[in-house]
């Protein structure tokens, strides 16, 4: 009987029965307590998004296990099973991204050049017009050895993230903060130098503060645009080898 009571008590409690219109639908007695249906709104967590929309279920092909959403654009696509050392994927999304960057700057380079002078982007390098104030071996000595630094120091800081931030990176600051990684993220800088508008963070009595959520939406969006450049390059490699530009593909 104390039972039933203390249940009529709880269940008549202005936090469990919403107020004191929904208490008057309680009556003292247990045999005739009325209960009220409410609607039970459950908050389930986003489904992992998945690279063959509208297909469910697992399995390495749509799902591999070792792929778990941490990654900006992770679909779980990886049917070769390239990622499945953790050390690899680190290694693999590094590249994906350093190609995407290299991709978009290559089709905006296409698009304008061709645009601008006329000349096809596979032959705007032998064509006699073209503005050269240097040799090819001069141009290609030049890249190797600037190119070859700066890549030899990226790989570096890759297995030692944060080492080739030195004093002499700098000069001009005498420091070297502007080059230091402001996210700790690694191919993701930001500060100063490589965030001058403050796109992922915002800049503090002089301090740069990345902001995580900024951060994050752009991560996707280069990912995203970056893998969509892979894949216009190699279209262009294929219309390239057909003689065609991708302007004149457009009918430009």
């Amino acid at each position: 009987m104390a039972m039933a009571a203390t249940s009529a008590a709880v269940l008549g409690s202005p936090f469990l029965s919403g107020g004191k219109s929904s208490r008057s639908l309680f009556s003292a007695r247990t045999a005739s307590i009325v209960v009220v249906p409410r609607k039970l709104i459950v908050m389930a967590a986003a489904p992992k998004k998945s690279w063959i929309p509208g297909v469910r279920g697992g399995g390495n092909f749509i799902n591999p296990e070792w792929l778990d959403g941490s990654l900006p654009g992770d679909y779980g696509f990886d049917p070769l099973g390239l990622g499945k050392d953790p050390a690899f994927l680190k290694w693999y999304r590094e590249a994906e991204l350093i190609h995407g960057r290299w991709a978009m700057a290559a089709v905006v380079g296409i698009f304008v050049g061709q645009a601008w002078s006329g000349i096809p982007w596979f032959e705007a390098g032998a064509d006699p017009g073209a503005i050269a104030p240097f040799s090819f071996g001069s141009l290609l000595g030049t890249q190797l050895l600037l190119m070859g630094w700066v890549e030899s120091k990226r790989w570096v800081d890759f297995f030692n993230p944060e080492s080739q931030s030195v004093e002499w990176a700098t000069p001009w600051s005498r420091t070297a903060e502007n080059f230091a990684n402001a996210t700790g993220e690694q191919g993701y800088p930001g500060g100063k130098f490589f965030d001058p508008l403050s796109l992922a963070g915002t800049i503090k009595d002089g301090v740069y503060i990345p902001d995580t959520e900024k951060l994050e939406r752009l991560q996707l969006a280069e990912i995203k645009h970056a893998r969509l450049a892979m894949v216009a390059m190699l279209i262009f490699y294929f219309e390239a080898g057909q003689g065609k530009t991708p302007l004149g593909a457009l009918g430009l």
